[in-house]
């Protein structure tokens, strides 16, 4: 050992000693022997190389911030102000209180996920949902998986494996994430037949393209973009009964679909899971955890036989959902048995339904407190905004709405300090998630309901933004 290492290693306290310590001994009870070790050693490396002394309480400080930061969960609560209320980086809808305590009841204690208890005998993991489902749909059966491109992919697999299925140009959709329904179908098994053109697709073109290799027609619904101008589509009812002529499935992909007529709320029509069966779709998939506002789920109704053959499936084993989803998805199906409080007990409804009246008195309300916090840091005022409901969901259908403007105190429109100020808001104990519009952080309040915690933060808020 050289020198300059000895002396180094002279300024520092030993291992043996910095964990026997009192500290050492807490933090070790808190987070157990292997960690505190680890810490203690990266703590004690930094020092070395920095060739700085260190007593046993900067070590033990240095160690302690070293585990909290690793043992702080990596998902945490945020504030959604972005104003996309179904936002899928953060989680999409919100549970409703049944969900979450059904959840819970079912992580704690075995259950009767595949087990009945009448005949003593395995049961079938669907059967706590499929009945509520064909109950609020009019299908004749129901099944669930992961999610609704794992939903799709099982029923192109079990119906069109190593056939065509039969698109329209103009359905051609890409979700989030850059997947893209070409090649979930090609990974499915079944042969992409395009037709018509991106905006125009008649009844003869679908009609021209069925033939010996046809396994299904499928009929993408373009939840999130919409095509305006010069357009034609086939009205589903049209596809079902050409479907039903050369007997080959129809299935109607809603991807967001919802299950009640979301106009009852004051909000703009999406297609509803019973009126696309009404209309003749053979099978509908759709999702669980975006219009519906449950957990992540992907849902297939329709025809009792070819649910069957979904569920034979090999990859609806692969698919499928555990007993925690499923007891959270039977809960929130069990809120739909009475529409008259749904919106109440609902988050997600609540939210895309709540008057703007109520945002605006938020606004009013959180105003002179943010200010104060952000005196001298950014100029805030109360403005109209436009929230969108996310999630591929009615793309360009926006919520009146109220937002809190945040501009940097000197910033003519500067994204640099707009950026800084958001990074801030990040930064606090629960993140607030904003969007920057102008120059301005903007903070859509149709999500903020636990103002309370809100408000709480302000404190913070002086110290992460300098």
């Amino acid at each position: 050992m050289i020198a300059a290492d000895r002396q180094g290693r002279a300024l520092l306290p030993a291992v043996d000693r910095i964990l026997r310590s009192a500290e050492g001994c807490a933090l070790i009870a808190r987070y157990g022997r292997a960690l505190v070790l680890d810490a203690v050693r990266a703590a004690l490396a930094k020092c070395r190389d920095s060739g700085k002394a260190a007593s046993v309480a900067a070590i033990i400080a240095d160690s302690a911030d070293r585990l909290s930061q690793l043992m702080r969960p990596s998902q945490r609560r945020v504030f959604n102000l972005t104003g996309t209320v179904l936002h899928t980086n953060l989680g999409r809808a919100p549970l409703p209180e049944a969900a979450i305590a059904a959840a819970a009841a079912a992580m704690r204690d075995p259950s009767t996920l595949e087990y009945d208890t009448e005949t003593g005998r395995r049961g079938e993991r669907d059967d706590h949902i499929s009945g509520w489902l064909t109950r609020l749909t009019g299908a004749e059966a129901a099944l669930a998986v992961n999610n609704n491109a794992g939903a799709l992919v099982l029923a192109l697999n079990a119906l069109a494996d190593g056939h065509e299925t039969i698109v329209s140009r103009g359905e051609l959709i890409e979700i989030g994430g850059s997947f893209r329904l070409p090649d979930i179908m090609a990974r499915a098994g079944t042969r992409l037949r395009e037709v018509g053109t991106t905006n125009r697709t008649h009844l003869a073109d679908y009609a021209a393209a069925i033939g010996p290799q046809t396994g299904l027609i499928l009929k993408a619904h373009t939840s999130n973009y919409a095509i305006q101008g010069f357009t034609a589509a086939v009205p589903a009812a049209k596809l079902a009964a050409l479907a039903r002529e050369h007997a080959i499935p129809f299935v109607e992909d809603l991807g967001s679909g919802s299950l009640v007529d979301l106009e009852a709320w004051g909000l703009p029509h999406e297609p509803t899971v019973s009126e696309a069966l009404s209309q003749g779709a053979d099978l509908v998939t759709f999702s669980g955890d975006k219009l519906l506002g449950g957990p992540q789920a992907g849902l297939v109704v329709g025809r009792a036989d070819l649910v069957a053959r979904l569920a034979k499936n090999p990859l609806k084993r692969a698919l499928r959902l555990d007993k925690i989803r499923l007891a959270a998805l039977e809960a929130v199906l069990r809120l739909y048995a009475d529409p008259d409080r749904l919106a109440a007990e609902l988050p997600a409804l609540r939210l895309l339904s709540r008057p703007q009246q109520d945002i605006d008195a938020v606004g009013r309300r959180l105003l002179p407190a943010v200010r104060q916090a952000l005196a001298g840091i950014a100029e805030i005022s109360l403005v109209e905004t436009r929230s969108q409901i996310g999630s591929g969901a009615l793309p360009v259908s926006l919520l009146p709405s109220a937002a809190l403007a945040l501009r940097p105190v000197g910033a003519e429109k500067s994204g640099a300090a707009a950026e800084t100020l958001a990074r801030s808001l990040r930064s606090l104990p629960i993140p607030v998630i904003g969007h920057i519009e102008a120059g301005c952080v903007v903070l859509d309040l149709r999500c903020l309901e636990d103002e309370d915690a809100f408000l709480a933060q302000l404190g913070n808020l002086l110290a992460a933004a300098t």
